[in-house]
């Protein structure tokens, strides 16, 4: 059970409706570490902005390699996301 009052994506509207439907859109669903921030929309549109800056960027290091160095280091925090 979480601390952290979520609202569903049947609760959502306005700005925090449009990126439940974006991660909708991404994954089929909205995650619990999107519904985390559904209290402050700003928060998780800049999350999100920040994690597609990281993720989708042209860099030294491929897709792949991000994902891979993403699960290491959520797995030393003991992460499941």
């Amino acid at each position: 059970m979480t601390w952290i009052k979520t609202l569903t994506p049947e609760e959502a509207s306005g700005r925090l409706k449009t990126s439940y439907d974006a991660a909708i859109q991404r994954a089929g669903y909205v995650a619990g570490i999107v519904r985390s921030m559904s209290q402050h929309p700003g928060t998780l549109d800049a999350s999100m902005a920040m994690y597609g800056s990281i993720m989708f960027r042209d860099g030294s290091l491929s897709r792949r390699q991000c994902e891979m160095l993403a699960t290491v280091v959520s797995r030393v925090n003991d992460c499941h996301y």
